[in-house]
C-alpha cells in the first residue's frame, strides 16, 4: 500500500502512527514533493470511485485563486479539475491510501485508515 501525504499534516501523521501500530507494510509518498501526474490523479480517482472536486482543499489559497468554487462540477469540467490537481498538489486531499486490493481511500479518520489495512 501506499499513503500520499503531506508531513506537515496532523491527519497525515495520525494516519502513518496508526499505520506503524498494526505492522502495515507500506511506502510513503510526499506528493508535495513528488507531484503525482494526471494519469496518476486519474487512477488513484478511479481507485476512489470520487471524482477530482470531491478530493480538492477548496480552502487553498490556490483554489481561491483560481476561482474552483465557480468552476462546473461535470463531465466536461473533469479534466481542467484534474490539470488544477497535477499543476497545484497543495489542493488533493490528504492522506489518501492506496490499499493492495486496488482500491483507495481518504484516510482522514482513523475508521478510513483501518478499512485501509483490512482490504
Amino acid at each position: 500500500m501506499e499513503i500520499w501525504i503531506n508531513p506537515a499534516c496532523s491527519k497525515c501523521r495520525s494516519a502513518i502512527s496508526l499505520l506503524d501500530a498494526e505492522g502495515a507494510d507500506y511506502t510513503v509518498r510526499r506528493y508535495l514533493e513528488d507531484v503525482p501526474t494526471e494519469d496518476e490523479i486519474r487512477e488513484v480517482l478511479a481507485r476512489l470511485g470520487l471524482e477530482p472536486w470531491d478530493i480538492t482543499r477548496t480552502q487553498e489559497a490556490a483554489a481561491k485563486d483560481l476561482g474552483l468554487k465557480d468552476w462546473p462540477r461535470d463531465a466536461g469540467a473533469r479534466d481542467r479539475w484534474i490539470a488544477a490537481l497535477a499543476a497545484h498538489p497543495k489542493l488533493i486531499q490528504r492522506p489518501i491510501i492506496t490499499a493492495d486490493d486496488g482500491t483507495a481511500v481518504v484516510a482522514r479518520t482513523e475508521e478510513a485508515v483501518r478499512d485501509a489495512l483490512s482490504r
